[in-house]
């Protein structure tokens, strides 16, 4: 099942990493995953009963493989 989060509610979520790089309903592999996935650094952050679990324990790392963001705009942000 795909991640149904509030559009203006997934603008303003950030990796709790260093970087803050925004994140990504599914991921580049799966986009139907329950998961938000940085488009920085690739940590995939679970989706429990509708809400993010943005604690960088809690976090799988990087598919193997995939870039973080393949299609993410090459612009600079903030």
């Amino acid at each position: 099942m795909a991640v149904q989060l509030d559009p203006q509610l997934l603008e303003i979520l950030a990796c709790p990493s260093d970087d803050h790089a925004p994140l990504r309903a599914g991921t580049p592999g799966e986009p139907a995953a329950d998961v938000l996935t940085c488009t920085s650094c690739g940590r995939r952050f679970p989706v429990v009963d509708g809400i993010p679990v943005l604690l960088l324990d809690e976090a799988l790392p990087p598919e193997p493989g995939v870039p973080a963001a393949p299609d993410a705009p090459a612009e600079g942000g903030g």
